[in-house]
């Protein structure tokens, strides 16, 4: 319990996101230990330490978990879901209520425009209705129109939802049923912590936990520059099937799955197009270790607090931060002009983060503040 209070503290104090969260437990071996090493990294990237989450909101916000019926899963723990694992910027903590199970099965997402026409409503209702009956969760956001058909279609038995905001917080309002049911009968997640009114800046973080935690996603009419295709390309960087549904090119609600499939998603028509598909997916077995998330021993991880000092020194460090502008610029790119090792550049990255100079963007790309 008390590694849990470390963990959500930790991803909770200013400062740290997932990328650095997963950066620092790998690095230190506890989010205890993490949480000590802090100001000295923060120091060395040139800033005081950032404010830590208070403990008394903390304890407020486990308790308004534990009161709401939800709970917590977190990265490393035995039923996170692997794929969802694999992204770099995986959610370090989810708030869930429902079952759990419905991890072990594949995942489709279905996603698509908030005002979709009646005609692709009914389609994303019937394709996620087949797929439950092949034994197959359907996960999808909870916005109106297409996300809400894929709810309706997967609610008895395999619906999954993610949403933008607290796990106790209706949006759009229409959906409050919907969204309890889900609760209830399938699985709920949410990553901000509860009583959080979803913003624009906070879904497409939703939308990552929907492409991750799915070996493939539907999209079923979008506009161009849609959340959803934003979704499809998530789905497309970690390796995921990406499939759309065509249009007339007379709707401009079509042109983004039109768009998709010139640029190479898969063309969907029906449930066996999409079963298909996904048989040829690489179905690692659940459970799998994650590379550097298993919490190290104490006295490992108190040699890695010894010798962190010497990871990277002052010349080196001002050698990429020079590299570095308002641009975004990925982190390889660092690794081959600053010819200093990939560890090394990490954690140069990681003090500069915590120090509030470094901004991190999709990608694996990394820029000044703006």
């Amino acid at each position: 319990m008390e590694d849990k209070f470390d963990r959500l503290r930790l991803i909770r104090s200013a400062n740290i996101g997932p990328v650095s969260y997963r950066q620092l437990i790998r690095r230190f071996g506890s989010a205890s230990n993490a949480l000590e090493m802090i100001p000295e990294l923060a120091s060395r990237g040139g800033s005081r330490a950032p404010r830590l989450a208070d403990k008394t909101n903390i304890e407020e916000e486990m308790h308004a978990v534990e009161k709401l019926g939800a709970r917590y899963l977190f990265l490393g723990d035995a039923d996170y879901p692997y794929l969802l694992a694999e992204l770099s910027n995986a959610p370090p903590a989810i708030i869930y209520r429902g079952n759990l199970s419905l991890f072990k099965k594949p995942m489709i997402a279905i996603v698509g425009a908030r005002n979709a026409s009646a005609a692709a409503c009914r389609f994303a209702r019937d394709l996620a209705n087949g797929l439950i009956s092949e034994g197959i969760s359907v996960v999808s956001g909870l916005a109106r129109g297409i996300d809400t058909a894929a709810h309706q279609g997967s609610v008895a038995r395999s619906a999954v939802a993610v949403i933008a905001g607290g796990i106790d917080i209706h949006y759009p309002p229409e959906n409050e049923q919907l969204q309890q049911q889900i609760a209830r009968d399938g699985l709920l997640l949410a990553e901000q912590p509860p009583g959080t009114e979803p913003k624009a800046r906070h879904f497409p973080y939703r939308n990552r936990i929907i492409a991750g935690v799915s070996c493939g996603t539907v999209v079923v009419e979008a506009a161009p520059k849609s959340g959803s295709l934003i979704t499809a390309r998530l789905a497309a960087e970690t390796g995921r099937h990406v499939m759309a549904v065509p249009g007339s090119p007379l709707d401009p609600r079509s042109n983004g799955c039109n768009g998709l499939i010139r640029d190479g998603a898969t063309l969907i028509q029906s449930v066996d197009d999409v079963i298909e598909l996904i048989s040829h997916f690489d179905d690692r077995a659940a459970g799998t270790d994650i590379p550097g998330d298993r919490l190290e021993t104490s006295d490992h991880a108190t040699k890695l607090q010894r010798s962190s000092a010497a990871d990277i020194n002052d010349k080196e460090r001002h050698t990429l931060i020079a590299l570095l502008g308002m641009t975004p610029v990925s982190v390889d790119e660092l690794v081959r002009q600053s010819e200093l090792s990939a560890a090394s550049v990490q954690m140069a990255l990681l003090e500069l983060e915590l120090a509030g100079r470094l901004t991190r963007h999709a990608g694996a790309r990394v820029s000044l503040p703006s």
